[in-house]
């Protein structure tokens, strides 16, 4: 019985030394012995399903970058002396620099877990041709809420993934799906509904007759939002 028990001790001294070889304090002790190489990678900021979800978090700062760039083009075309739309250039000029607040944001939290995002490298959200930005007001608001519900659709893929693990060597992340839960998810859904609204009401006042005052009145109403 004796003779067991020390067996079953040193193997699990054995299993215990080969867990810890992926340690930052592993690292540490070969890094200052004599025969280190002076590597400490596993001394990194990376633990979770970042792994899984770095590449997911690239391709979502690349969207919210795409769209912040048309948002500042529509911005533009409301502003032009044959528009004349201050209203509708102030609120794609806003959400313009949300989508870039948000892109600096996710970048920060990607590198604060241990991550990195490349530019470099080509992705499926790049702009190849400019976005047709020259639309109605009416056309603009449907174009902003198709966006939206894209931008809504990217957090949720990167939120999925970081909750429902497909395999037992794919961990969860809850740390990661709590920040786009308080972050993109919630602020998403209130941009969705709030430009859903504007779409609604100003397809009903573009309805009569002579329209031109109902726009010009919209949008003073956008002015003050």
């Amino acid at each position: 019985m004796k003779y067991f028990i020390v067996i079953a001790f040193i193997a699990g001294i054995c299993a215990l030394a080969q867990a810890e070889e992926q340690t930052c304090q592993v690292d540490i002790q070969s890094a200052c012995g004599q025969s280190s190489n002076g590597g400490v990678k596993n001394c990194n900021a990376r633990y979770g399903a970042i792994g899984h979800l770095e590449h997911k978090m690239e391709d979502y700062i690349q969207l919210q970058l795409k769209k912040s760039y048309e948002y500042m083009l529509m911005a533009t075309h409301f502003n032009s002396y044959q528009m004349n739309r201050p209203g509708f250039k102030k609120l794609y000029q806003d959400m313009s620099d949300r989508a870039f607040d948000d892109t600096i944001d996710l970048i920060k939290q990607v590198t604060r877990r241990g991550g990195t995002v490349d530019f470099s490298k080509p992705n499926t959200h790049g702009i190849a041709h400019p976005p047709e930005v020259h639309l109605s007001e009416l056309e603009s608001l449907a174009r902003a809420l198709d966006n939206e519900k894209e931008l809504t659709q990217g957090a949720i893929h990167v939120h999925t993934s970081a909750t429902h693990a497909s395999s037992e060597s794919r961990v969860h992340d809850p740390e990661m799906a709590h920040y786009l839960q308080d972050n993109f998810l919630s602020k998403q859904a209130a941009s969705v509904r709030k430009l859903s609204g504007y779409a609604n009401d100003l397809s009903k006042l573009v309805s009569v007759r002579e329209p031109s005052l109902s726009v010009y009145l919209f949008d003073e109403y956008l002015q003050k939002q």
